[in-house]
């Protein structure tokens, strides 16, 4: 439904998430390093977004990856909000992180994390 769509787009750090994924899959330990916030947050906020049908999660290892939904009319709200969000001095931001971020050796930034 669309409005369980909206409402989960409604918190800034899941709009965080959303626009992070624009770039690709990202595991947990990436999401917790961009937002700054605890992982059992991040996994509140990520369950939100999966349950709503706006991203997938899998598991491969001890790493959980999370990607967009796509190949469903829900694309066009995703990107339409992603183009209206990436102006944003924190999307800016997040995004500039999120090269050095993806850079960052897995393993190194899980045990980081505690995971």
């Amino acid at each position: 439904m669309i409005l369980d769509k909206l409402k989960a787009l409604s918190d800034l750090n899941r709009l965080r998430i959303v626009c992070a994924l624009q770039g690709g899959e990202l595991c947990a330990c990436q999401l917790i390093e961009l937002l700054g916030i605890a992982g059992a947050t991040v996994s509140r906020h990520v369950k939100q977004l999966v349950d709503a049908g706006l991203v997938n999660s899998r598991k491969e290892g001890k790493w959980v990856y999370y990607s967009l939904v796509r190949g469903n009319a829900d694309d066009c709200l995703v990107d339409h909000i992603y183009q209206q969000a990436r102006n944003d001095r924190i999307v800016i931001s997040d995004i500039k992180r999120l090269i050095a971020i993806r850079k960052c050796d897995k393993n190194i930034l899980c045990n980081k994390m505690g995971n």
